[in-house]
């Protein structure tokens, strides 16, 4: 809100010079009040429910007042061809944030649907994940398949989403480009609802993870050995991701709009599969070529 303010006072400038004729007053906007009300409790380490509440309260006053003064302005005679595209974009926006924060503080909630937390990105969306390091991530939210070492990105939303709705998605995909189920999927807790798992038992796959309900006293060698191989396999997933963050920028992305960052993120992970289609295709020649050059003279030395 306190961004959101700031680009107001600086669409009143812009509308002030160019109608410095017909107005004979600046609008008074109060920027460096509300900027030290901002930084009296942004500094502070843990502030209250209650000044965190007095000092939105104080924001949005300012917020719409300064709101009003545009409209008066604009009133006056002023243009909004006089903005650039991105502060125009910025104006629609500050106009939902506005809505969405006074929304929330009339009905005291913390949340709002399609709540707008940057104004040059308003499509993104905070995630909550519950780390120790982020609790909060801000991002695009992807879902992703692995098959034979390649990556298939079959969803990227920014919007929070369960993943285990799109399992079945992903197997009908895979069946449509092989031609047949797969024998067994390896897939995250998450994915093992009841509903995926019947799906999964009709259609004969085996889904991977312990079953559902009280874990049974007796567990034979070959469930447990079979349940390891299993966790093994979805590693090539998870190290995927990690893959394409560390070596492929998909960590630092510097695209701004919704779709030049679905673009960048859905280029990283074809780059990815390219090259590990490369390096099959060298892995192959070299083996091919020390096969025909290098096995004889061994044996012969042998």
């Amino acid at each position: 809100m306190n961004e959101a303010r700031e680009q107001t006072e600086e669409i009143i400038d812009i509308l002030y010079e160019e109608l410095d004729d017909n107005e004979k007053k600046k609008p008074r906007t109060y920027r460096n009040t509300a900027r030290k009300e901002y930084l009296d409790v942004a500094k502070k380490r843990r502030p209250s429910k209650k000044q965190r509440r007095k000092v939105i309260k104080r924001q949005l006053q300012y917020l719409k007042r300064n709101l009003s003064y545009i409209d008066r302005l604009l009133a006056s005679g002023g243009k909004l061809e006089w903005l650039s595209a991105q502060k125009y974009k910025i104006l629609l926006v500050v106009n939902e944030v506005c809505r969405q924060q006074l929304f929330m503080y009339e009905n005291s909630l913390s949340r709002v649907d399609d709540r707008i937390v940057s104004l040059t990105q308003p499509h993104v969306r905070p995630i909550i994940r519950g780390k120790a390091g982020s609790s909060v991530e801000f991002g695009a939210k992807l879902s992703a398949s692995c098959y034979e070492g390649y990556v298939f990105l079959d969803r990227i939303s920014w919007d929070n989403f369960n993943e285990s709705s799109d399992l079945k998605a992903q197997v009908e995909a895979f069946k449509l480009a092989t031609g047949f189920y797969p024998e067994s999927i390896h897939v995250d807790q998450i994915y093992r609802t009841k509903d995926n798992r019947k799906w999964c038992k009709e259609r004969g796959i085996r889904i991977s993870g312990i079953p559902l309900g009280r874990p049974p006293k007796n567990i034979s060698k070959e469930t447990k050995k079979q349940t390891q191989l299993d966790e093994r396999d979805r590693n090539c997933i998870e190290g995927k991701f990690g893959e394409a963050k560390r070596r492929y920028s998909l960590a630092r992305l510097m695209t701004k709009l919704s779709n030049t960052s679905e673009t960048a993120i859905a280029i990283n992970f074809l780059v990815m599969n390219l090259s590990t289609l490369l390096r099959r295709i060298i892995m192959t020649f070299f083996c091919i070529y020390f096969r025909k050059y290098c096995i004889y003279p061994i044996l012969m030395f042998g």
